[in-house]
């Protein structure tokens, strides 16, 4: 069995998905490819779990063809919108997708009318899989980071080497993140040395904070791709987010 999985974006959405990933390969023997965009394909691609990966740029038409050269028997859309649509109807295979309760979602955030089910999105995404006998096998999430992307602790200021906070100051959206003087007030109140988790984007933000609290701020935004900002992460004392 050959499945195509869609998860386009973001960072915390794909890797929720990687249980889905592992049991499809595990418990049913299936190869299994990912479509996502190409800034998140690191998420994915160094995983057993995972035959290949398809990274979309911009040309979804040329994109569909090599899906199709690929002859899957079964696409699992855990994305759900109009581009996956478009995918699914191209390829011509049975497709099973993700419930994205839309209704529901749009109730709780507008309404503060909460009717979303007690369910944890791993188990909703789990849910999608459900017909080929797959379960969740309750080993939590995967994200796989080759030794040669993992970020030495040696390369970090001196001060921050037997330990740190990460405190990631970035977001997708802008209604996501802290402001930026509570993100000061906040790293202020943390005790000892603090990593600053982030992209290019966040690096005004970043300096305002190392500005206002001094040396034992290392301000790693922008510095890192996906994985070294994984990497600093898993390596944190704690962490922030």
């Amino acid at each position: 069995m050959k499945i195509l999985v869609l998860r386009f974006s973001s960072i915390g959405d794909i890797v929720l998905t990687s249980p889905v990933l592992r049991c499809l390969h595990q418990q049913i023997g299936a190869e299994v490819h990912v479509a996502t965009k190409a800034e998140y394909a690191d998420l994915v691609a160094h995983s057993p779990n995972v035959t290949k990966v398809h990274a979309l740029e911009d040309d979804l038409g040329n994109f569909i063809g090599t899906l199709k050269s690929e002859q899957f028997t079964e696409v699992i859309d855990l994305h759900h919108n109009l581009r996956t649509s478009r995918i699914k109807r191209a390829l011509g295979v049975p497709v099973h997708s993700f419930n994205k309760l839309n209704i529901e979602k749009w109730l709780l955030v507008n309404l503060n009318m909460d009717r979303m089910p007690p369910i944890h999105i791993v188990d909703r995404y789990m849910a999608t899989v459900a017909h080929l006998g797959v379960k969740n096998d309750g080993q939590g999430l995967d994200l796989f980071i080759p030794p040669d992307r993992d970020v030495p602790l040696a390369s970090l200021p001196e001060a921050h080497r037997n330990g740190y906070t990460a405190l990631a100051i970035g977001a997708a959206h802008f209604t996501k993140r802290l402001p930026e003087h509570r993100l000061i007030e906040l790293t202020d109140l943390v005790k000892g040395p603090v990593v600053l988790i982030g992209g290019k984007e966040d690096r005004a933000v970043a300096h305002a904070i190392s500005s206002a609290i001094g040396g034992r701020v290392f301000d790693a935004t922008g510095k890192y791709d996906i994985l070294g900002s994984a990497s600093l992460i898993k390596q944190a004392r704690s962490v922030i987010a």
